[in-house]
């Protein structure tokens, strides 16, 4: 079959096209075959080896010190079922699944995967029967790490919720997930995607390049910083008395529950997946370059069969 590899840390060019065994699922493994995956932030920094200072020796002690452990990257995938272990009760051939690699040895970036029907780290789920697969690929990461935070910022109807980094996939899903809760959602984006976060929900907004949401007078029930890039201090200038704050560099945890939820939302149209680009999987280097540019919004999904 043919997979994307890489042997080494580096620019997307340590990325290479090549074609290995195809996998044989275990007693309790599905085997499946993918349609579409994506390029995630944690795909790029694993690729890359960009971690904070100081988790970067921890990082490279648990995915590869000196290359990586992990030869496929790849954390998110919808297929379909071709294969099941003789354990397998949950899911049948035929079937069109979505869901995660995390923790397993091998990513997504592959026209096969043997993923377990449960397991400690990641999930797996049937698709959501009104979406394409480029657009099911799309939905676990960033849609369980907001709803995640938002649990953990308890969430309830009608509260002030501003969300830094709106427009990408962690923002462009809590955005949606507040304003299920007719929340009143504030975005902070560029001004170029305005338009795209209001499509999503957001009932007012400001360019971060002209204005710092923490200089205001508006008050918020929850800042969810949905890229990692402010902080607790600042937020606490515009957080209301008993407000949270809650980051992407918090740690998350992902749950078939949330998974379930999701398919629902997404069946139901109350949670869309925003596809900003599509790449093939031999452009897999150019996907890699274009998500390197921090200019992303939404998701990019690669299409491994269309």
């Amino acid at each position: 079959m043919k997979a994307v590899v890489y042997e080494k840390y580096g620019a997307p060019q340590v990325l290479k096209v090549k074609n290995i065994q195809k996998p044989k699922p275990k007693d309790d493994e599905l085997l499946v075959q993918i349609h579409a995956a994506t390029v995630t932030s944690g795909d790029v920094r694993l690729r890359s080896s960009d971690f904070p200072l100081l988790f970067w020796l921890p990082a490279r002690l648990i995915f590869g010190l000196f290359r990586p452990k992990k030869k496929i990257l790849g954390h998110e995938l919808a297929g379909i079922v071709v294969e099941i272990g003789k354990n397998v009760t949950e899911f049948k051939v035929g079937d069109s699944v979505f869901g995660t690699t995390t923790m397993l040895n091998t990513g997504s970036y592959a026209e096969y995967i043997c993923i377990p029907q449960k397991w400690k780290n990641g999930v797996v789920e049937l698709k959501p029967e009104n979406l394409s697969y480029a657009e099911a690929a799309a939905l676990p990461i960033g849609a369980m790490t907001a709803i995640y935070l938002l649990e953990k910022a308890n969430l309830k109807s009608e509260q002030n919720v501003l969300v830094y980094g709106a427009s990408g996939s962690v923002g462009s899903y809590a955005v949606q997930i507040a304003n299920q809760k007719e929340s009143r959602v504030k975005a902070v984006c560029s001004t170029s995607n305005f338009e795209m976060i209001k499509s999503l929900g957001a009932k007012s907004w400001m360019d971060y390049k002209k204005e710092d949401y923490y200089e205001g007078t508006e008050k918020f029930d929850i800042i969810f910083d949905a890229v990692g890039k402010t902080s607790k201090g600042k937020a606490k200038k515009v957080l209301k008395k008993g407000g949270a704050f809650v980051s992407v560099k918090m740690l998350t945890k992902e749950k078939d529950d949330h998974l379930k939820l999701i398919k629902d939302m997404a069946e139901k149209g109350t949670l869309k997946p925003f596809i900003d680009k599509s790449f093939k999987l031999d452009e897999l280097v150019q996907a890699h370059e274009y998500v390197d540019k921090g200019r992303k919004r939404g998701n990019v999904v690669i299409e491994v069969l269309k």
